[in-house]
């Protein structure tokens, strides 16, 4: 069937709205009543990302045959700004599933591997992570320590990574190892590791500030061996596509941010309406509009180039830039609203009674994840300057 641009757009859409309202529907049996619990336990809920596998939102970008929903990134950052401004924590899990370890196999491996992986992920049935930070690399790469020797047919692998989403429960990962010299751009390699593999094993779980749903643990590899099958695309080409895949995963941070913010908007949206001062509800003070004005203007920036990567993305363009960009704006405006949200709150925007010291720890998060704001301005620098 052949559709004009405009009901092409219109069948996106549509869809988006779809996905939306479902999500909305999911959350409010299977993520709302367990916030505040699973925040402070920091309890990952496996159940939760099996559930949203028979939803589709596993395998947004998986093409059906691989049995993946077969849609593209508008899809994907509407989701994931759906489940973010009910939880942070389980956008951020199922972003790092999605656009990281099942984009990595999807883009960079062979048949075999797709066949192999694509539909376990894809379904919620596995959980993906992915492994490039490491405790001394973490914006420097480049100069990772985990190393992977040849040894045959085989691979030993020594090292470990941190900072890793999903590490511990996760059935499989996508793990960026040094095969050549530090620094060089071509020295570093992909390589597909399962749960179970003898010398692979997950260290301790961070107590994080926020996002304390989403799990956070240590990669550790002692003469960890794996067969050459299970390498990602050819010897040093590891580096330059953890730059694709980061560029994808931006959109991912950029759309998380913006759910972020919109939870936290809607909060003291709400509550500005009904918390009176004066005889009056708090809403019909300037200052509170003006707040509230401010926040809104950053959401509908943020998103609007969040949603411009995404199409950007969707036609096989370059994103580098635009994706560095929306993942700088709507990382320090989910920070912005998330701040001015507790401020509108007063007294209880600081307890655990009301939902935004949530948001505004959950937030921070976003600035730092798959490049700081800092590193973005270094990317976006870059571009602009055609270096």
């Amino acid at each position: 069937m052949h559709y004009t641009t405009s009901e092409a757009e219109n069948q996106r859409e549509e869809a988006c709205q779809m996905i939306r309202e479902s999500i909305d529907q999911f959350a409010a049996v299977h993520i709302k009543p367990f916030i505040r619990a699973w925040d402070d336990s920091q309890h990952f809920p496996v159940e939760v990302f099996r559930k949203l596998g028979e939803l589709g939102l596993m395998g947004m970008l998986v093409p059906e045959a691989y049995g993946g929903a077969g849609l593209g990134y508008k899809e994907y950052v509407s989701a994931i700004v759906a489940l973010s401004k009910v939880d942070p924590s389980i956008g951020l899990s199922m972003a790092a599933h999605n656009s990281l370890c099942t984009n990595h196999i999807l883009m960079f491996g062979n048949e075999e591997q797709k066949q192999k992986y694509l539909p376990k992920l894809a379904s919620g049935n596995w959980i993906g992570a992915w492994g490039l930070t490491e405790p001394n690399t973490g914006s420097d790469a480049g100069n990772m320590r985990t190393v992977a020797v040849r040894d045959g047919d085989d691979w030993i692998i020594n090292g470990s990574k941190n900072f890793i989403t999903n590490g511990k429960s996760g059935d499989v990962a996508v793990l960026i190892t040094r095969t050549g010299e530090p620094g060089d751009k071509h020295g570093a390699t992909a390589f597909i590791i399962e749960q179970g593999t003898a010398g692979f094993s997950s260290g301790r779980k961070e107590d994080k500030l926020g996002m304390r749903a989403s799990e956070t643990v240590e990669l550790i590899f002692e003469d960890c061996r794996i067969s050459d099958r299970q390498r990602l695309g050819d010897i040093g080409d590891g580096f330059i596509q953890s730059l694709k895949i980061l560029d994808g995963g931006r959109i991912s941070i950029a759309a998380l941010g913006v759910g972020t913010a919109q939870g936290a908007y809607e909060a003291a949206l709400q509550y500005a309406k009904q918390r009176e001062q004066f005889g009056k509800s708090i809403a019909s003070f300037q200052g509170i509009q003006f707040k509230l004005a401010d926040m809104y203007t950053d959401i509908q920036a943020s998103s609007l180039l969040t949603y411009h990567a995404a199409e950007l993305k969707d036609k096989g363009e370059k994103v580098t830039l635009p994706s560095a960009v929306a993942k700088y704006h709507s990382s320090e405006t989910a920070v912005r609203v998330a701040n001015e949200a507790v401020q509108i709150f007063g007294g209880y925007g600081f307890t655990k009674d009301y939902p935004v010291e949530k948001f505004y720890r959950d937030s921070k998060l976003c600035t730092i994840g798959e490049g700081t704001s800092e590193i973005q301005k270094v990317v976006i620098s870059k571009e602009i300057l055609g270096k």
